[in-house]
């Protein structure tokens, strides 16, 4: 992990070198005047919400600058997820990957760091032309799920059911549907989900708005939150406020010339929410905000069962004053081992 003087910040996120090859050789075969100039349209096309024929990434130099500069920060959020779950549930076993709204393929990429027992993957997009550079990306990969995977041309507004997988994952792709499409996927990704399904929308108060209410979906139909919540009740967050987390992710050379950028890292916002079929027991406590170091103490802020709570741990607290200050925006926090006077 990395530490500023007052955050505790997670390390910095790669994608797998056989992915990085692979964009980097269609990067190459683009050129880079226009992939400049197509990174520019797509930032303008999804900052003023400019679309041609309902799509954003309309051309190949499109597709190529977003697989640059969007596939590292989709793998990344979509990693840290996962992970979150691999560490709760560390007997969960995926045989099964369905991604709903695919795009590249970053998040099953993703998976495939995090559950290498996979061997069956179905990938779901619409747009025809992201599929045919996802699969030349996916040929480059070690795993042979992935090389094999199903790619389904489709739009998920239109989807009726699709078949069932161990784990059912929506990154980055629900906000793009009007909210009742976005529900009623929601309901058939559901319905496939044999154990677990992972929604992940940008870390923004719009992405928490739509996570919150799919969040009121899922349990009235039965499900059990896993993370990020420690408790079934109902969000006590604001109306003014959202809950969401970042993951630092590694900017590569090419990434830092399409963007203007001088870091080679960026922190990509994300907001998520892990559900499962079967009773859980999720974290204690989840750490929401930044940790703020002071001299001799740590102030946490924390989102419980009762409700959101600030926690003061000093120097005296010594075991937990030390795993305070190591740990980072987003991780689990054992509040229920704390002293009542806590």
């Amino acid at each position: 992990a990395r530490y500023g003087s007052r955050y505790c910040f997670l390390y910095t996120m790669q994608l797998p070198f056989p992915l990085k090859q692979a964009i980097e050789a269609e990067a190459q075969r683009i050129g880079l005047p226009g992939l400049i100039k197509a990174s520019s349209e797509l930032s303008d096309n999804y900052r003023f919400r400019q679309a041609t024929a309902g799509r954003f990434i309309i051309t190949e130099a499109h597709r190529a600058a977003y697989a640059i500069t969007r596939m590292p920060a989709t793998f990344a959020a979509s990693k840290a997820v996962l992970l979150v779950i691999r560490r709760l549930l560390p007997e969960l076993r995926v045989h099964s990957l369905l991604d709903l709204g695919a795009g590249t393929g970053a998040a099953a990429w993703a998976a495939l760091d995090v559950f290498d027992e996979l061997k069956k993957i179905t990938l779901v997009e619409r747009d025809q032309e992201l599929i045919k550079l996802g699969k030349t990306f996916a040929q480059k990969s070690p795993h042979e799920a992935l090389r094999s995977a199903a790619w389904l041309n489709l739009d998920l507004a239109r989807a009726s059911s699709f078949q069932p997988h161990d784990l059912v994952i929506c990154s980055y792709s629900l906000n793009e549907l009007a909210s009742n499409e976005a529900r009623k996927v929601l309901e058939i990704g559901w319905q496939a989900t044999q154990q677990t399904i992972v929604i992940i929308e940008p870390g923004t108060m719009q992405g928490f708005a739509l996570l919150k209410q799919l969040r009121t979906d899922l349990l009235q139909a039965g499900g059990n939150i896993l993370a990020p919540c420690p408790h079934q009740n109902a969000c006590p967050m604001s109306e003014n406020d959202w809950c969401h987390f970042a993951q630092r992710v590694e900017r590569s050379a090419l990434h830092r010339k399409l963007k203007a950028a001088e870091l080679g890292y960026e922190d990509e916002k994300y907001s998520y929410l892990a559900v499962t079929k079967q009773p859980v027991q999720p974290a204690s406590a989840r750490i929401i905000r930044h940790p703020l170091k002071h001299s001799g103490y740590v102030d946490l802020q924390l989102c419980i069962p009762d409700g959101l709570r600030q926690l003061k741990i000093t120097r005296s607290q010594k075991d937990d004053y030390k795993r305070a200050r190591k740990i980072a925006w987003g991780e689990a926090w054992n509040f229920a081992s704390m002293k009542p006077d806590q």
